[in-house]
């Protein structure tokens, strides 16, 4: 006797996710014909993986690199990574935040998550705008301050995350290849630290 086959109601809605081809929201499983419940009922059988609150990816695809980044990028699509996460994305550091550092506009409704924890600035909507990259992300895209952003971001916050930090991400966009001394100033000037980093970066070339 052959093994039992996959019900109808577990395989279809599988076949239409794995289209999706990372981790996914709700929202776009319902826009496939395929309700919460089924989502709920693949969870519990192993299928899927339920990442955070209405965010969920295959179980059978390889682990994320950061599966914190996802939720973000699900759960808060307005947000831009920056200080020390946009650091850790670009590169330009070898510490490990603690938090999932971003950005959001003044004003903006605080962000409600149980994990990750969060640190978050505020920006003003020049600062907000500047520098943003789109990266894609297991399926997801992920807004991210440009390294030049980052680290005049890091400047203007150095109080948060220390002038030694901002110093060492200054020195490792530095050594990129192509590095642009204006770009780096212009967000710089964006960020009103265009002095203080126009006078460390003279230091350095």
């Amino acid at each position: 006797m052959g093994a039992p086959r996959t019900q109808p109601t577990t395989s279809a809605p599988l076949r239409r996710l794995r289209g999706l081809k990372g981790a996914f929201r709700t929202g776009q499983a319902r826009s496939l014909g395929i309700p919460a419940r089924t989502l709920a009922q693949l969870r519990d059988a192993g299928h899927l993986e339920q990442l955070s609150r209405g965010v969920y990816r295959l179980a059978s695809r390889p682990a994320p690199a950061n599966p914190d980044l996802l939720i973000v990028a699900a759960r808060m699509p307005r947000a831009v990574l920056c200080l020390i996460s946009a650091l850790a994305f670009h590169d330009l550091t070898e510490e490990v935040p603690h938090a999932v550092h971003i950005a959001m506009p003044r004003g903006a409704e605080p962000p409600r998550l149980e994990h990750p924890p969060l640190h978050v600035i505020r920006l003003r909507p020049a600062s907000l705008h500047a520098g943003v990259e789109v990266h894609r992300v297991d399926g997801l895209d992920l807004r991210v301050f440009s390294p030049a952003k980052t680290v005049a971001d890091c400047f203007q916050f150095r109080g948060q995350v220390g002038l030694d930090t901002a110093l060492g991400a200054l020195k490792a966009l530095r050594r990129r290849r192509g590095f642009d001394p204006e770009d780096l100033l212009r967000f710089a000037k964006v960020c009103r630290v265009e002095r203080l980093v126009r006078r460390y970066l003279e230091a350095i070339l």
